[in-house]
């Protein structure tokens, strides 16, 4: 799976940057579903006062999604001889 990052400032002017944000196929299921909850977390960003200067989407996904919506959006294929 891929991921991308996003940098913007907030109402104070600092710099914050979103890492691990999903790059989903146009068919994917769960595209509406990531798009509407990064538009909320960036949102709630935006507004703090103090921010930090750099946030995980993959851990903020961990905490507001049902566990197996989470694991069906990054499974994770094991790999076969430790290749």
């Amino acid at each position: 799976m891929l991921f991308k990052s996003l940098e913007f400032k907030n109402v104070v002017g600092q710099k914050v940057k979103v890492m691990d944000i999903p790059v989903l196929e146009e068919g994917s299921t769960y595209k509406f579903m990531i798009q509407v909850r990064l538009q909320k977390f960036i949102t709630a960003i935006y507004q703090e006062k103090k921010p930090k200067k750099c946030y995980s989407f993959k851990e903020y996904l961990k905490k507001v999604m049902k566990w197996p919506d989470y694991e069906a959006l990054f499974k994770v294929e094991e790999l076969k001889n430790n290749a």
